[in-house]
């Protein structure tokens, strides 16, 4: 004989799998934001490669913009909270808004005004996407053609 679950056990079936679907999203939301706290951590502090190590890889990068006819490549990308203000003054584009950069970007904002602003490099910071209406993650771009739109 088939038999059929009442109303009430049914209800208390779709309650359980609701719950255990709570409980996953809950465990992977936690785990996303356990990621990108170490992730902050690490962009935090400058990198452990050597200033050489940095520059052959921006070196890599420009060759493949070049031969791909660009005259900028995104260096960088990193979160706003990483920024002093979050981003805050890179956003309005006031003087200074480099002294609210640390770690990584502030050591590529470094090794930029040592070794390619000579060079006739230009670097610019900027918001580059806007989650829900707020400010989300900060490219680096580095260009060398004359006449552009430059931050410093």
């Amino acid at each position: 004989m088939i038999s059929i679950p009442s109303v009430n056990e049914l209800e208390a079936k779709i309650a359980k799998a609701n719950g255990e679907k709570a409980l996953a999203a809950k465990k992977a939301h936690d785990v996303q934001e356990e990621a990108k706290k170490a992730l902050l951590e690490k962009l935090s502090h400058p990198s452990d490669l050597s200033e050489d190590a940095i520059l052959e890889k921006a070196a890599i990068l420009i060759e493949r913009a070049i031969d791909s006819g660009q005259s900028s490549v995104q260096l960088f990308r990193f979160p706003h909270a990483l920024c002093t203000d979050n981003g805050r003054a890179i956003s309005q584009v006031e003087p200074g808004w480099e002294k609210t950069l640390v770690g990584v970007p502030k050591q590529i904002y470094g090794l930029w005004g040592n070794k390619l602003k000579t060079k006739g490099y230009h670097i610019r910071f900027e918001i580059i996407d806007y989650p829900g209406g707020t400010p989300g993650d900060i490219g680096i771009t580095l260009s060398w053609a004359t006449g552009q739109d430059k931050q410093k």
